[in-house]
């Protein structure tokens, strides 16, 4: 799988979000609504980036992006302020592992690189099964046991994209200015 060059888009990123839900209207004004899909492909992400950078980073983006084109393949990319890494308290009975951290900013459903700093709880990559509210989440570990401690926990922000459309302008001399979309897809 490749990764998007270490090139930084300007400043001015625009995200767009989009839930995948089916809404049903009843009768009676009411509407029922339901996330389709699977849950880590309900709310695919879509990024406008600009690049302002010399001819020679454009190249290699360009270059990057008809490669992609060509295999018909996505890449990795993590896109800018995405992702973070956080510090709290865990405290874990039998599988449940209830995980304080004041404004954690997760949802149900991401999956977060765990770091057990004191405890003996065993670190490693788990989804996020419910979250009570904007301060306590919980994860399923992979076997019981009763354990509590300091905890780090780690959200990517990586994940996989296509490039739809790009244009390329070069406004003088050595610079130009890449304009792109990336549109997040979900594969093995």
């Amino acid at each position: 799988m490749a990764t998007f060059p270490s090139i930084t888009p300007t400043y001015g990123m625009r995200k767009n979000s989009k839930p995948k839900v089916r809404v049903s209207s009843l009768g009676d004004g009411y509407e029922f609504r339901a996330l389709y899909g699977l849950p880590l492909s309900q709310d695919p992400k879509v990024y406008d980036l600009t690049f302002n950078v010399s001819e020679t980073e454009s190249d290699v983006i360009e270059g990057f992006l008809r490669s992609r084109v060509n295999e018909q393949a996505s890449f990795t990319f993590t896109p800018p302020a995405e992702g973070f890494t956080k510090t709290g308290t865990y405290s874990q009975s039998a599988t449940t592992v209830t995980i304080s951290i004041t404004s954690h900013g997760v949802a149900i459903g991401d999956v977060l690189t765990i770091d057990y700093t004191s405890g003996s709880a065993t670190d490693g990559t788990f989804a996020v099964v419910s979250s009570a509210d904007a301060n306590t989440f919980t994860v399923t570990a992979a076997s019981g046991a009763t354990n509590s401690g300091n905890v780090s926990i780690t959200l990517s922000g990586a994940g996989q994209y296509v490039c739809d459309t790009w244009t390329k302008t070069v406004p003088y001399n050595e610079r130009a200015i890449i304009s792109t979309t990336f549109r997040e897809v979900f594969e093995p």
